[in-house]
């Protein structure tokens, strides 16, 4: 079994709210959740073999108000607090918090020495926690302006692309777009990261093993908004459906969450966020795995669900 968790995003700030100033967001409160969520993951019996924590662990407002630092030690004291290992995502507002080069020097690298995806400062790896299963974790800003560079090749090369499909001058804005996920505040995968993948998922079809993928961005639209979704959705599915190992992608970003069982077999799901989810409730889970299916055990706004593969 693991615990998984999405869009902390948490800041020592009062109450606020979305982008379009309708959707409340309890930024100090979203800590006291996480503890809430530590404090029952911990209990569990037999205990968790590990912990998913899907991205943007702190907002962006740490960063106007010169607070990154001492947010982010904040939540990974929580987080320290489990006495097993945390895999991190890396999203959105991770990066307007840290630079890539940063993030690398924080907490919030989970990823083994000499492991992972080999090109670049890319932060994929995979582990596998059990016999014959196996989980992936992406980079879905690899292909990215925020948290690099603006003289390096990956910043150019994805500022091109994201200008060539969003022309609007708040390259944050989807207003008009014919694929209005090329907004700024989402990524895509680069290609040496989808052959990595590639690799990894053929090694999974030999050795028969089952294997869970992680990523801040949701890559189906069936369980994400057309906003939400990474640059190259498509490409990082067609890597998947080319093999048989895959049973389930899990993503955040999307506060609302999302589930869809695409035409593979394989579930995506979304997780709603911590951060829109008010005091008295919660927004974590524990998935537990068997041979045959994965049954997700939800909290709060988070729905229990059973996933057969």
């Amino acid at each position: 079994s693991f615990g998984v968790i999405a869009d902390i995003q948490y800041a020592d700030a009062e109450d606020g709210y979305d982008f379009g100033g309708y959707r409340r967001r309890y930024y100090r409160q979203s800590l006291n959740l996480l503890r809430d969520a530590v404090e029952a993951w911990a209990t569990e019996r037999p205990p968790l073999a590990f912990v998913l924590q899907l991205g943007d662990s702190i907002d962006g407002l740490n960063a106007r108000s010169g607070e990154a630092e001492g947010a982010l030690e904040q939540v990974l004291v929580v987080l320290g607090r489990l006495p097993v290992p945390v895999h991190h995502a890396w999203g959105n507002h991770e990066f307007y918090n840290f630079s890539r080069a940063r993030l690398v020097h924080t907490g919030l690298n989970s990823r083994p020495a000499g492991a992972g995806a080999g090109a670049g400062d890319c932060q994929a790896y995979h582990f596998s926690p059990a016999t014959r299963f196996r989980v992936v974790v992406l980079d879905a800003y690899d292909l990215s302006i925020l948290g690099r560079e603006p003289d390096s090749p990956r910043y150019r090369e994805s500022l091109r692309l994201l200008q060539e499909k969003n022309p609007n001058d708040n390259l944050n804005s989807p207003a008009g777009l014919e694929e209005p996920r090329f907004v700024e505040f989402n990524g895509g995968f680069s290609q040496a990261q989808l052959d990595w993948f590639n690799e990894v998922l053929k090694f999974s079809d030999e050795h028969q093993e089952k294997v869970v993928v992680m990523g801040h961005l949701p890559i189906h639209p069936d369980a994400s908004d057309r906003v939400c979704l990474a640059w190259n959705y498509e490409d990082a599915l067609s890597v998947i459906h080319s093999h048989q190992c895959v049973v389930c992608f899990l993503a955040g970003h999307l506060h609302d969450g999302g589930y869809c069982l695409d035409s593979h077999g394989v579930h995506h799901l979304t997780l709603e966020g911590v951060i829109e989810t008010p005091p008295e409730s919660n927004a974590f889970g524990t998935i537990y795995v068997y041979e045959d299916k994965m049954i997700l055990k939800g909290r709060g706004r988070i729905s229990e669900r059973v996933m057969h593969f």
